[in-house]
């Protein structure tokens, strides 16, 4: 039996000279086949899938007197996950596996609360909003760097132990949102029942008019962290460091980088940022809820990596994928025999494509050749 012979019918290779607009293109093309797959489930729930993206897309803006009050909505769901999506990738570039975002938003967004609770209402807003951001980064920073300490000394698994805090993390939250006593500064004394209370007037999100349009002081805020993160991944001594744990850990040693406290501060920085998405989130919606996060730690998961961990891809993911999830609310409100979850469907039916895409962007499906099977069988003869 010869070599050939031996070769199997299909072989997966790696791709080689992929060209970047062919890999934009292939990536376009994931989309729309996705959105194709979309539309024909609005087609069988019986609603016109053209009228239902163009609600999707344009947020319902087109002609609508009261439009800035869904881009305002839209500027509020963007701020947490786009920060948490940047964190995230900070974790993830030296391949340390944070899935804790959710956790660490949560206890974040308590950490400020009881900040905002606590200063004296005369205190300046901006003064205000600064020790609720610094709480909870420093209170999500913690968690974030236990869980590297535990990892450096006894190896243990960061992915069960950051999904095990998201658990603890909303049961803390749900404690305090059920628990009616004296010593719970988060629910509202007046109320019977259990409910969260409103953060004061001086701890809510400052705001700069720009006519109707209200914008968020934290907008400014997480495009600055763009510019920020963006230069410490390229520019600087640990990023650099960042890159090359991720890499190799054993040639981070080797060029005699202290791997164990690049994996500290990374992971404490990364779990810092979420933890101040966290606070910010409570200053922009004025109340705290077990549902506060709207799931960005898991989201952000997925932005991360479409993104490729770069910040700028992180930027148009997260905006797209605003759209998609704010645009299926205001379409859904539209469409009876449609629910809004339909944006969780959709988000999932694209990650799925695009993970097929990536696949064919890294590797090419090979097939043996038929003359190579009759060259073996005339060998064998």
């Amino acid at each position: 039996m010869t070599k050939s012979s031996k070769e199997p019918l299909i072989r997966v290779v790696k791709r080689q000279g992929i060209k970047t607009w062919q890999i934009c293109l292939l990536y376009l093309g994931a989309v729309i086949l996705a959105l194709g797959i979309g539309a024909v489930l609005l087609l069988f729930l019986k609603a016109n899938p053209f009228e239902y993206y163009e609600m999707m897309f344009t947020l319902n803006t087109v002609g609508n007197k009261m439009a800035y009050i869904q881009y305002e909505t839209y500027i509020q769901e963007l701020v947490p996950l786009l920060i948490t999506s940047l964190a995230l990738s900070l974790a993830f570039k030296m391949r340390f596996w944070n899935i804790g975002g959710e956790g660490q938003f949560f206890l974040g967004a308590l950490a400020g609360a009881a900040v905002a609770f606590m200063i004296p209402t005369s205190a300046n807003v901006f003064l205000t909003i600064f020790l609720m951001v610094v709480a909870g980064s420093l209170v999500g920073g913690l968690i974030g760097l236990s869980t590297a300490a535990l990892k450096v000394k006894f190896n243990t698994n960061e992915t069960l132990f950051t999904l095990m805090i998201n658990y603890i993390a909303l049961y803390i939250m749900r404690f305090f949102g059920e628990t009616k006593a004296d010593w719970n500064i988060f629910l509202r004394p007046d109320s019977e029942r259990p409910k969260f209370n409103q953060i004061p007037d001086n701890a809510k999100m400052f705001t700069i008019p720009i006519g109707k349009f209200s914008l968020e002081l934290s907008f400014i805020l997480v495009i600055l962290l763009v510019a920020v993160v963006y230069f410490y991944l390229k520019h600087t001594k640990q990023g650099y460091e960042i890159a090359v744990v991720g890499d190799s850990i054993n040639t981070a040693r080797y060029a005699g980088m202290k791997v164990n406290k690049v994996i500290c501060r990374t992971m404490f920085m990364s779990a810092a940022l979420i933890g101040a998405a966290g606070a910010l989130r409570v200053s922009s919606v004025y109340a705290l809820s077990d549902t506060i996060s709207n799931d960005v730690g898991w989201t952000g998961i997925v932005v991360a990596w479409l993104a490729k961990l770069n910040p700028i891809g992180i930027v148009i993911v997260s905006a797209l994928i605003t759209i998609l999830q704010c645009g299926s609310v205001v379409a859904s409100s539209n469409f009876s025999n449609v629910d809004s979850h339909f944006a969780d469907l959709l988000q999932g039916i694209i990650l799925f494509v695009v993970l097929a895409a990536d696949f064919f962007i890294r590797f090419k499906i090979v097939f043996r050749k038929k003359n190579t099977e009759k060259q073996s069988k005339e060998a064998n003869v």
